[in-house]
């Protein structure tokens, strides 16, 4: 057993992230760190001003030369091939302990000799991985976009099971990406649940029948499947978040379909607690959504794949469907619709994830990764 030990100053310690453009399931667990942190610089490839949390604003933000590229507050994906570049462009010599929080290139980040370098990974590179089909499959991309990334996707891969080794530890946010860690990097990663803010969202006991979506607006979420099922149906469907299918997705718009845009935590709040149930239909690395959802008390109904099933409890906090179909999404509708849930119960179980606890996890598996390091 290694002891845990005292870790470097703040101005030592180099927190890394992907990009900030918004506050999504990753930028709540990079909120974490800096208040775990308070002084450390926060290393990314792009900064949107004022598009997350005052917590995160408040430190010292880098960016690479992805800031300076035109077009990329709404397309930075576009420059995909530019990111292992951008994030090695960084130079952390002065820094004895690296952080990165990563889905992207952010793992990539290079240490100092004798540096430790710890990960908390919500994914390997969704892009070229598991969600590849998602993004740049036919119909999702132009034929000029799919041609290029079939020859660059390759080497992007390759890249990030090579700069796997410039991390000396792996957190995983579920139990799903660490399997992904196991079989893309050939490494082993402990499992520490994202984190929900349980006191931010108040336990509600009605709801006005609505349905709720709160997604970032990017094919893998499969938005469309919820549309067309509520469309059957005559539900109510309001959809919380931006991203590039926005302008695709409002054609949809209708006298039941709504995009509500960017929400603050208040007004997300507000909206949890006037929906019957969240629906959930794509396939999540964990999702902290439903677990927002459940702290106001409210079933989710989930595709069984992925995050959602090491949050969803079948028939108790929500129900699971089995095809990532339409018809599969209408028939999970019409069962939660017949079923009795328990608004208390519903929340006791996402307690279980709650900030406070995953903060003090977290601290401690960072002290003692530290320590073995140190012993190393």
């Amino acid at each position: 057993m290694f002891p845990c030990v005292k870790l470097p100053p703040d101005h030592q310690i180099a927190l890394v992230h992907d990009w900030l453009t918004g506050m999504r399931g990753g930028e709540k667990v990079l909120e974490v760190l800096c208040e775990l942190f308070p002084e450390a610089p926060i290393f990314t490839l792009l900064h949107n001003s004022l598009s997350v949390s005052r917590i995160i604003e408040s430190h010292p933000i880098k960016t690479s030369f992805i800031q300076h590229l035109p077009l990329k507050r709404s397309h930075y994906r576009s420059y995909l091939p530019l990111f292992p570049k951008a994030i090695e462009s960084f130079d952390f010599s002065g820094f004895r302990l690296i952080i990165s929080t990563s889905h992207a290139v952010a793992k990539g980040a290079i240490p100092r000799k004798n540096a430790l370098h710890i990960c908390y990974c919500h994914t390997p590179m969704r892009y070229v991985w598991e969600q590849y089909d998602e993004y740049f499959g036919p119909g999702r991309a132009s034929v000029v976009t799919r041609a290029v990334m079939h020859r660059v996707a390759p080497r992007l891969r390759a890249w990030d099971v090579r700069t796997s080794d410039r991390v000396h530890a792996f957190i995983a946010n579920s139990r799903n990406v660490a399997d992904r860690i196991r079989n893309y990097y050939g490494r082993p990663a402990e499992v520490l649940h994202a984190p929900v803010d349980v006191s931010t969202f108040p336990l509600s006991l009605t709801n006005d029948g609505s349905y709720l979506m709160v997604s970032a607006l990017v094919p893998y979420k499969r938005i469309e499947l919820a549309i067309e099922a509520c469309e059957r149906l005559g539900r109510t469907l309001k959809i919380v978040g931006i991203g590039p299918e926005l302008k695709k997705l409002r054609s949809r718009e209708s006298r039941i379909i709504s995009f509500l845009g960017w929400q603050s935590d208040v007004e997300l709040s507000r909206l949890y607690g006037l929906c019957r149930a969240l629906l959930f239909p794509g396939v999540e690395d964990f999702g902290i959504v439903p677990l927002e959802a459940m702290a106001c008390g409210k079933p989710v109904i989930a595709f069984a794949r992925g995050g959602a099933l090491e949050t969803v409890v079948d028939g108790e906090t929500g129900v699971l469907f089995a095809e990532q179909t339409v018809d599969s999404l209408v028939e999970a509708i019409r069962k939660s619709e017949t079923m009795i849930f328990s608004p208390a119960a519903i929340r006791k179980h996402a307690q279980q994830f709650d900030r406070p606890h995953f903060q003090s996890r977290l601290k401690t598996m960072i002290e003692r990764i530290a320590g073995e390091h140190a012993q190393a």
